[in-house]
């Protein structure tokens, strides 16, 4: 009785030392106070030449579904099917269900553990045993069979501690479920806009032939007349054979472009059917809605995914924490024993266990002190993410702005030069200029075609990546 006072009388010592020894209590990191990305805040876009003023607003980010600010029935149904058949995706999705199964796995050992044994045994005792009886003894055959429970009391939270870290695990896993979603589709779109922008450039280089072919028949008609020279035909021939060299890479680009469309939504390209989208065809919104930094920490998933490492790197201190501490364990056996062939009777055991660390060479102290350490490794790592998320977000506002300023001025320069085509070839043909002036307003007037082209491309690529910086996602998430 006496030692039974005594286990009762250290049990409040034991349960004190459980609440002070469980580990760390995870608090997420406080919301950034910053009310916007820029010096400036500036939430407004200048208008490029025929679009409208592009507005930015602050507050709870762009939808779902964030492609729909595009304005294009077209890339709606690609992205639907890449978010379909990707195969990044399920994988992304396979990983995440396998991270909730082992939350599952890691609460079974919150219960007791109920295993089933059995046993036969063939025993002759010697005389350390039965003494001079034990030659007289003879060879016997045994079994037992029955049930074994067993239960962690857990008073240190190291079991606690790894569902924590589990639940974190799969918290990451989700995260990097929503990183890929909104991977794949930005992707897709910003493929469709390059594939709509290298088919406006062949467009524009396939003009440009035709015009050069039609100016050849013009000088070549001239020189039957006399009016010009052989050298002037030659140039000529000259112009259109380097304008043709334009279509072979721009045809390969288109390509690869259209290849690599087809990977993203899980098609083979020899299966492929192109859906064509017509740059002139895309209607980006007047009103981007962008994310509070507040709100953003929460929106963005490579955020999510660092909050998720912290969060486990927070419970691997509750477990090293545990690990310098006792482990307390019952168990119980009942089930039946008895001779082979003869009678049996209910056998049971009940006991309780006790291993507490005393010696380890400093190796549980050394891993607890680790643990710290990676925690705050994963603490600097969380900030530089959010960090590198503003730096996005304000990299991407400031190149919507200038790309609307360099559009406007490639729409005033293919103004002028296609005003200033137009009249060197009105002079050319009153032989008032010479055929080296028109080559070089033509030559002005493809790279201001080109060009508008391209800043057009470059405005709409720089609208997704801002919608994708700031808080853009993707609506996908399995239960679980």
């Amino acid at each position: 009785m006496r030692h039974a006072a005594g286990a009762l009388a250290l049990l409040p010592a034991v349960l004190l030392a459980a609440g002070c020894a469980s580990g760390p209590r995870y608090v997420r990191p406080a919301d950034p106070q910053e009310s916007g990305y820029t010096q400036t805040s500036a939430t407004q876009v200048p208008p490029a030449g025929g679009t409208a003023v592009q507005h930015v607003s602050l507050g709870k980010g762009p939808p779902d579904a964030w492609w729909t600010l595009l304005g294009s029935e077209q890339i709606n149904r690609l992205v639907a099917l890449a978010l379909q058949n990707n195969q990044s995706l399920a994988g992304a999705q396979a990983h995440l269900a396998a991270a909730r199964e082992r939350i599952r796995g890691a609460r079974g050992a919150l219960y007791p553990q109920v295993d089933a044994a059995a046993g036969v045994q063939r025993t002759r005792f010697g005389a350390t045993v039965l003494g001079p009886l034990a030659k007289d003894f003879p060879l016997f055959s045994a079994y037992a069979a029955g049930a074994e429970v067993s239960y962690d009391l857990d008073l240190f939270g190291g079991t606690r501690s790894r569902v924590e870290q589990a639940a974190a695990t799969a918290q990451y896993e989700s995260a990097e479920f929503g990183a890929v979603t909104l991977s794949v589709s930005g992707n897709v779109v910003i493929e469709v806009l390059q594939i709509a922008e290298l088919r406006a450039q062949i467009h524009v280089m396939e003009e440009i032939v035709a015009d050069d072919e039609h100016m050849l028949d013009l000088i070549r008609a001239a020189r039957e007349a006399g009016a010009v020279s052989e050298m002037d035909v030659l140039s000529a021939q000259s112009q259109a054979d380097h304008d043709r060299t334009f279509l072979p890479p721009l045809q390969q680009q288109l390509s690869a472009a259209q290849d690599a469309l087809a990977s993203l939504s899980g098609v083979a390209p020899s299966n492929w059917a192109p859906i064509d989208v017509e740059l002139a065809t895309v209607r980006l919104a007047d009103d981007l809605p962008v994310a509070l930094p507040s709100e953003l920490v929460h929106r963005r998933p490579d955020i999510g995914a660092a909050e998720a490492q912290l969060h486990a790197a927070s419970a691997a201190v509750g477990v090293a924490t545990a690990n310098l501490y006792p482990h307390f364990a019952l168990s119980a056996r009942i089930g039946a024993e008895g001779l082979l062939g003869g009678p049996s009777e209910i056998a049971w055991s009940l006991l309780g266990g006790l291993a507490a660390p005393v010696f380890h060479g400093g190796a549980l102290t050394a891993e607890r002190r680790a643990a710290q350490d990676e925690y705050q490794a994963a603490f600097a790592a969380y900030r530089q993410t959010v960090l590198n998320a503003f730096s996005q977000v304000a990299a991407s506002l400031q190149a919507l702005g200038n790309d609307a300023e360099s559009l406007l001025t490639q729409r005033r320069a293919l103004d002028s030069a296609s005003a200033s085509l137009a009249l060197t070839k009105q002079a050319y043909a009153a032989g008032n200029a010479g055929y080296v002036q028109v080559l070089d307003a033509q030559r002005l007037h493809q790279q201001a075609q080109l060009g508008e082209v391209q800043a057009c491309s470059q405005r709409f690529v720089d609208a997704v990546k801002l919608l994708l910086a700031a808080g853009g996602r993707v609506d996908l998430l399995p239960d679980g």
